[in-house]
């Protein structure tokens, strides 16, 4: 819950910047700090939201009493879910809803603000070049947006994926390496290397670097910075299997 003397933006880009900074601290709550999310969100407490703030941290609250609110609110009670479906799918719901309360309240910010028509175009475009949070939580994704790169056309499709296949299973687990490309079938659709979990980051969502060094999960094999999970390329030398946080959180719930 915020203070109601935060400065609100008044921007198109401002209001992105605000966008990106709740985004975040959703992803992280969800991901990284999944297993202190789910404590919190005891159902045995009053109805509880997950606020995103602005300045990229979250937390679990109770809703405002100010009605109407400054600002649009969270869904309502996702604590009382927790216990009544399996984790991964009380997680999606809550990033869904988390999706939803996002785009809300960005162009909550619109419409105070008096965007026009090209501001919330602009807003809206710069907010779909991310992925939902959703699609990072879950590790979906449309592949037909998915930013790639292109097969070689003087290439058969068969003989790319043997290559890339054939490069990324002669490398160590925890060695940077370039994500395989996506190919494209005869109707000009991308077809996805499934044995590799995406080019985006499992914590922050954002699109694979060439300059920055990833890690792959040996249980989910989903990609992360390494930066995210705070793992350094000297440190992952002497990885044998690296398990990702939320795979290490589930195996310690298992084990109580």
């Amino acid at each position: 819950m915020e203070s109601i003397g935060v400065p609100k933006p008044r921007t198109a880009e401002e209001v992105f910047n605000d966008f990106k900074g709740r985004r975040a601290g959703l992803i992280k709550a969800l991901t990284t700090d999944v297993q202190k999310f789910y404590q919190l969100c005891d159902p045995e407490k009053e109805n509880l939201c997950l606020y995103g703030l602005p300045s990229e941290g979250w937390e679990v609250n109770l809703p405002v009493e100010e009605v109407p609110p400054e600002l649009p609110e969270p869904a309502l009670g996702i604590n009382f879910a927790r216990d009544g479906m399996q984790e991964k799918d009380w997680l999606s719901l809550v990033a869904v809803h988390s999706d939803s309360w996002l785009l809300s309240v960005a162009f909550y910010f619109g419409a105070r603000f008096g965007f026009g028509k090209s501001e919330r175009k602009r807003l809206f475009q710069m907010i779909n070049d991310l992925p939902t949070v959703f699609e990072v939580v879950t590790g979906a994704k449309n592949h037909k947006d998915q930013v790639g790169v292109q097969s070689n056309g003087s290439k058969s499709k068969s003989s790319g994926k043997m290559q890339s296949r054939a490069s990324f299973e002669s490398l160590p687990k925890g060695v940077k390496m370039t994500p395989p490309p996506k190919y494209e079938d005869e109707s000009g659709e991308e077809e996805e290397d499934d044995e590799q979990g995406g080019t985006l980051c499992g914590a922050c969502g954002d699109n694979y670097a060439a300059d920055e060094f990833w890690i792959c999960c040996d249980i989910c094999e989903r990609w992360f910075h390494g930066k995210c999970v705070k793992i350094t390329p000297a440190k992952a030398e002497h990885i044998k299997q690296y398990k990702c946080p939320t795979c290490t959180t589930k195996r310690a719930r298992l084990q109580v």
